[in-house]
Parts: C-alpha cells; sequence; structure tokens
C-alpha cells in the first residue's frame, strides 16, 4: 500500500539567484554537491537524470522557470509510488538568496523507513549545497561515487572504522582535522563539516567529501574540484573496500 509524503525545507545560501539557478538546474552544478552524475535538458518537458553505481533514475521536468523555480516528478511505479520535487528561489537584499525545497510523492510498503531516510537526508544535502556556494562557488565538481558491504560490521564499529581511516576520535566534531591516504591519490587534508549518526562531510581545498553508512553498506559521495581527478573513483573504491576486508 502507499503512502504519501511531503518535506518541506528552506535555507538561506549566500549566493544570488543565479548561481543558485545554476547550481540546481544544470548537471554540472548538481554535480557540485548532490550525488551521483547528473544530466538536465533545459526546459519544462524535458529529461532529469541522475546515474548512481550504475542505476539511472529519470524524472520529467514539470516547471522551468530559470531563476525562480525546478520542479520535476518521477514516472509512476506499477504500485502507484513516484517522487516530486520542487525547488523555489527568492533573492535577498546583500547578494543572498532563499531556496524553498519540496519533496513529495507516494512511497511504498516500507514507506516510514523511507521516509525517515529522506527526511534525515535534506538537511545534510542542503548544507552541502551551502558548503559549495560558499566555497567553491564558480567551480563544477568530479563526482566520485563508491560503495562496499560493511561485511557483517554493526553500524557503530564501521563508524570506528571510518574515523580510524580518516585519522578522528570518536564521538567526531565538526571542525576536527580529519587525515587520510588513498592510494594513487594525493593525501585528503580537511576539516570536518558534517557529523551525525550516519554520515561524516569533510571540506578540503579541492573537495567536499561524504562518508556514509548505515543498513549494511559503507557508501561514498565525493566532489571533486582540483585538478587530480583522473582515477579518482576507483582509488576511493579500492580504499573503501581495504578497509571493510
Amino acid at each position: 500500500m502507499t503512502h504519501p509524503f511531503e518535506i518541506e525545507l528552506t535555507t538561506s545560501l549566500p549566493a544570488s539567484p543565479e548561481q543558485v539557478w545554476e547550481a540546481i538546474a544544470t548537471g554540472p552544478g548538481i554535480d557540485s554537491w548532490f550525488m551521483g552524475r547528473n544530466e538536465l535538458d533545459p526546459r519544462e518537458g524535458g529529461t532529469a537524470a541522475m546515474e548512481t553505481g550504475g542505476h539511472r533514475a529519470e524524472a520529467v521536468i514539470t516547471a522551468y522557470e530559470p531563476g525562480k523555480r525546478l520542479a520535476t516528478r518521477t514516472a509512476t511505479a506499477e504500485d502507484g509510488r513516484f517522487m516530486a520535487f520542487e525547488y523555489l528561489i527568492e533573492g535577498r537584499d546583500g547578494g543572498a538568496t532563499v531556496l524553498r525545497v519540496v519533496h513529495s510523492g507516494l512511497l511504498g510498503d516500507d514507506w516510514q523507513d523511507e521516509y525517515d531516510a529522506l527526511r534525515r537526508g535534506w538537511p545534510f544535502h542542503l548544507h552541502t549545497l551551502r558548503e559549495y556556494l560558499t566555497h567553491f562557488t564558480g567551480r563544477t565538481a568530479v563526482p566520485v561515487f563508491a560503495a562496499a558491504p560493511s561485511a557483517g560490521r554493526p553500524d557503530p564499529e564501521l563508524r570506528t572504522a571510518l574515523a580510524d581511516a580518516l585519522s578522528l576520535s570518536l564521538p567526531v566534531t565538526v571542525g576536527a582535522r580529519a587525515h587520510a591516504e588513498p592510494a594513487g591519490l594525493p593525501p585528503l587534508d580537511g576539516e570536518v563539516v558534517w557529523a551525525d549518526d550516519e554520515r561524516l562531510g569533510i571540506r578540503t581545498a579541492d573537495g567536499l567529501y561524504t562518508f556514509h553508512h548505515g543498513q549494511g553498506l559503507a557508501l561514498m559521495f565525493h566532489h571533486l574540484f582540483g585538478p587530480a581527478t583522473d582515477g579518482a573513483e576507483a582509488a576511493w573504491q579500492r580504499w573503501l573496500t581495504g578497509l571493510l576486508v
């Protein structure tokens, strides 16, 4: 049985409406703060697509008003499920912008767990958008994704392994310094900008790094702005897999 849901969030961003629009309504912009590799056909009736770990999800653009409003909706599944997204932009004095995000639709039988995951995830994503617009505006990132099973480790043990690999002490706190040396890549040296029970967010001079764990998986969603991106996804996948062996 399906269940309707709606999540609405509003945030103030240190960027102009044009910069926010570029971040939420273009493929390279979305790549720089959200998940996966993204494509967007800039017109009402066009397609917005995201590819993550070999899985491609598509939605139809139902509203396209540059600098003001973007809305998308996935196709309705056989059981009635679908998701809709709406982004509303409003400029403020001093070069700031208010962004309102509405995520709605119908969820399936396990709707409560899925809803809780979405509700917890959106504040983190909007925080990453703020980090991007504050520190990397005008630049575009190479997205990096990696995933590995947790080899039966419970979440607290997995979090400990991630913290140790990033030279962090538990409990991890915002402002702590992180360091890692994935083989074949420059060292990661940065600051923790987000820490909760599921995610760690780290900002370096040339990237935004996300480490996510739960439900038997460890995931990474990174956004790399520096020149050394060739082979980065494979290198981070080896790092994550080696960590969980």
